[in-house]
């Protein structure tokens, strides 16, 4: 069995990147909302923690980009006799750059909630004595200069309810 911080991010990466379910539900949202918004795609979701200057560095990653890891693992033994009752807490950053700030702005809300509603739509059993609450708290960055003119970001953090023996 994986560690329980990468079973608990690859959880969610599977969510995301499923027939490009993230991009799928943020191009949907675009076109209703009448906005065209740098598309996604899997390759720019990973299941690790970039920092933003390491990822800038890196030719490979580009905006936006999404990066999800395990910060903070709990055992409270909610239930008694089991080896793990707790949670695992899940934090993914989101990034996203355009020329205007405007642009980056409007690009990183349709990011955020392509997640949230990912999220909101599997609410409950993950697998694997994981379960998702449908509880998420999410913290906005202010827009600086960098990336393809400017950059913004988001931290999207949630909680995993995890049982095993």
């Amino acid at each position: 069995m994986l560690p329980l911080t990468l079973l608990a991010t690859n959880k969610l990466l599977n969510l995301l990147t499923a027939t490009n379910a993230l991009s799928q539900a943020i191009q949907t949202s675009a076109e209703a909302a009448g906005q065209e918004i740098a598309p996604l795609n899997s390759a720019q979701i990973i299941g690790s923690y970039v920092g933003p200057d390491m990822g800038d560095l890196d030719l490979q990653l580009t905006y936006p980009r999404v990066c999800l890891y395990a910060i903070q693992v709990a055992n409270n033994q909610r239930e008694k006799f089991r080896a793990f009752s707790g949670v695992v807490a899940i934090s993914v950053d989101i990034w996203s750059s355009a020329s205007l700030e405007q642009q980056t702005e409007a690009a990183l809300h349709f990011y955020v909630d392509g997640i949230a509603g990912i999220l909101r739509a599997n609410i409950g059993d993950w697998g694997d004595g994981c379960r998702y609450s449908g509880i998420y708290d999410v913290r906005m960055q202010t827009p600086k200069a960098g990336g393809l003119g400017f950059v913004q970001s988001a931290k999207l953090t949630f909680n995993l309810e995890v049982s095993f023996n």
